[in-house]
């Protein structure tokens, strides 16, 4: 079954470890998607992703093999155990907004009211964020 649509991919990024340092630089990336299910039915759907590709959350931000969130999801909020959106850390993490911004720079945080290419011109986070294209 499917349950999104991609839409927008530009590049990877490769951002330094934050939170947990001790661990390797690793890739990560933005998509934006057409959902077609609500949004906790899209997270078990990322969620049983991850498992079949072999990602455990061993330590808490620690390393992992795949690790895929909901940034936003519309304009829609959402706060529950299982999934809160907008990510409340989003804003905080440089690595997070650089490649959203770059497929996504007009897309408004539902409760701050700014635009993504906003968030990362006012984010505190300054670490370092390579982005490169698939071909390099």
């Amino acid at each position: 079954m499917q349950v999104c649509a991609s839409r927008g991919f530009r590049r990877f990024t490769r951002p330094n470890p934050v939170d947990f340092l001790e661990q390797a630089w690793f890739l990560n990336c933005a998509v934006e998607g057409e959902a077609v299910v609500p949004a906790l039915e899209l997270l078990r759907a990322l969620r049983g992703i991850e498992l079949q590709m072999g990602s455990r959350k061993r330590v808490a931000k620690g390393p992992r093999l795949i690790d895929m969130d909901i940034l936003l999801y519309g304009s829609e909020t959402m706060d529950t155990p299982e999934l809160q959106v907008p990510h409340p850390r989003m804003h905080l993490r440089r690595f997070v907004l650089v490649p959203l911004a770059e497929i996504a720079p007009e897309a408004l945080h539902p409760t701050l009211k700014i635009t993504v290419a906003q968030l990362l011109g006012q984010t505190p986070d300054r670490s370092t964020v390579r982005c490169f294209d698939l071909a390099e």
